[in-house]
């Protein structure tokens, strides 16, 4: 990988878990790596963008979900060549709306899975993309504030 191939922007990832602690998990073909694949609502940010906004744009688009409630669940490194970080969020409290994919999005299937499930899809890996596993193990682990 040159320089030229590091990503320079920040980017965000999403576990959107709905009242019944159920968690919005996409899908779609990747042709490039052999089939299809899981992966969370996620991507890089626009402009001068908040990562917050980030967030909450690409759970809006990808999954056509907004959220009330928000927590952090870390940042880290996306590659380490690059000073480009992957931060990682957990939404509650969902509105669900229509899906509104970018460009190269409209096969995104959404579905919703026990964290049990995901988190087995991780270890089978079915998941593309590594900020999503980490985003889920984060999210089934750290505690709750009081």
């Amino acid at each position: 990988m040159t320089n030229t191939q590091l990503p320079t922007r920040d980017a965000a990832v999403v576990v959107a878990r709905d009242s019944n602690g159920l968690v919005a998990v996409l899908t779609a073909p990747f042709p490039l790596h052999g089939g299809e694949y899981l992966f969370l609502p996620g991507g890089r940010q626009e402009g001068d963008e908040k990562l917050d906004e980030c967030a909450q744009r690409e759970l809006r688009e990808e999954a056509g979900i907004t959220a009330a409630t928000w927590r952090p669940l870390g940042s880290y490194a996306i590659v380490p060549g690059s000073t480009a970080r992957l931060h990682l969020f957990e939404a509650r409290d969902l509105t669900l709306g229509p899906q509104e994919p970018a460009p190269g999005e409209d096969d995104f299937k959404l579905m919703w899975w026990p964290m049990e499930e995901a988190l087995a899809a991780v270890s089978e890996g079915r998941f593309l993309l590594q900020g999503g596993p980490l985003a889920l193990l984060l999210a089934d682990r750290l505690p709750t504030a009081a």
